[in-house]
């Protein structure tokens, strides 16, 4: 079988079928209320329907059928329409529209190992820091390079003194990715809840990280501190993920007092020295309800993997990527490592023997 038709094979196009997404209608409606001249007869993948007037297509892929217009083709009248083109081109009366989006193999595949935070949910499980990079080119390419799909962000005051200067924003899309806004710096509760309150006034942010410091020389939370304005973030609205240290009570108290997710050090932030607890770690696991990534001290990309191994919904890390010496390649990597943790965890690991246990049958020997 030739490469091509291999990819063909596993990328097959399969129409989409409408009635598996069609939206729940509000129930009760009149429907000798709504006249048939503003209503127009198409075909959808075959099956005959009745739209309102005026509907675009993108709005009849997403209104109408509950897709996502960015994740489909259409062909109308056996042209295909543009997707640039999906929210002007109107829907007529006696369309024939065909909707289609790629499926592997042709065998039905469950749902996407995705995971959520405050009713947002994510494909990547790797979260990446914007600090430490030469310059905003190579931060937007590391992240591009990672997959993520989240990436904090540090509250700093304007440059009123060059307005110009270039800015995270001009390089990292906020509307592509998603801003998590944290407190690093903060050593007290309330200087972490006015810089939040900041955050969420210049971009409308409420899901943030809090990080509230004890001290410079380890960098670990103040977890008094910590506990303080986790209580008063969500009691203001904010869903604030957590940074906080390995231990199971105190990731349960946060949880209690509203953190949407809890994020242990794996280390001190910046020391690269890899999970140096694990069986903490473990426990934090076992006994969240809410999100748990492992936060700091990553150094490399079996670092990544092994907090994956323990069950953690995902590891965030920004120096093991910026000060690498090839920060893109690196990022590649963490990428990588997140993904195969997660695989394995899923998989199941083999139980660990004290003593050899041969693969081959010892049955039938010469």
């Amino acid at each position: 079988m030739s490469g091509a038709s291999a990819i063909y094979r596993a990328f097959r196009l399969r129409r989409v079928n409408p009635s598996t997404y069609m939206r729940t209608m509000a129930q009760g409606k009149d429907a000798s209320a709504q006249s048939r001249d503003e209503t127009v007869s198409i075909r959808v993948n075959g099956e005959h329907r009745r739209v309102h007037q005026g509907l675009t297509i993108a709005q009849l892929a997403s209104d109408e059928l509950g897709l996502d217009p960015a994740k489909v083709a259409v062909e109308r009248n056996l042209e295909v329409v543009p997707r640039s083109t999906l929210g002007d081109v109107l829907v007529e009366d006696g369309d024939e529209l065909e909707i289609v989006h790629f499926v592997g193999g042709g065998v039905a595949q469950g749902a996407d190992d995705i995971w959520s935070v405050a009713g947002k949910s994510f494909t990547s499980r790797l979260i990446v820091g914007t600090g430490k990079y030469k310059d905003f080119a190579e931060n937007a390419a590391a992240v591009e390079a990672s997959g993520a799909e989240i990436v904090t962000v540090a509250v700093r005051r304007v440059n009123v003194s060059d307005p110009k200067a270039p800015m995270l924003t001009d390089f990292i899309d906020p509307k592509k990715i998603t801003y998590l806004p944290n407190t690093a710096g903060c050593f007290t509760a309330d200087e972490a809840i006015r810089t939040l309150r900041l955050a969420r006034e210049a971009g409308g942010w409420d899901l943030v990280k809090l990080e509230v410091l004890g001290e410079a020389k380890t960098l670990y939370p103040d977890m008094r501190e910590t506990l303080t304005a986790t209580e008063t973030l969500a009691n203001e609205g904010f869903k604030p993920m957590v940074y906080c240290v390995d231990d199971p009570i105190a990731a349960k108290q946060l949880e209690d007092a509203g953190a949407v997710a809890v994020m242990p050090l794996g280390a001190p932030i910046g020391s690269g020295l890899g999970i140096q607890n694990l069986v903490t770690i473990r426990l934090i696991v076992e006994g969240a309800s809410v999100p748990v990534l492992v936060d700091a001290g990553v150094g490399t990309a079996s670092d990544a993997a092994v907090a994956m191994e323990l069950g953690c919904d995902g590891v965030l890390m920004n120096t093991a990527i910026a000060e690498a010496k090839e920060p893109i390649r690196m990022a590649r990597a963490m990428k990588l490592a997140v993904e195969a943790g997660r695989e394995a965890y899923l998989s199941g690991r083999m139980g660990k023997r004290k003593y050899a246990d041969p693969s081959s049958p010892l049955s039938g020997l010469i």
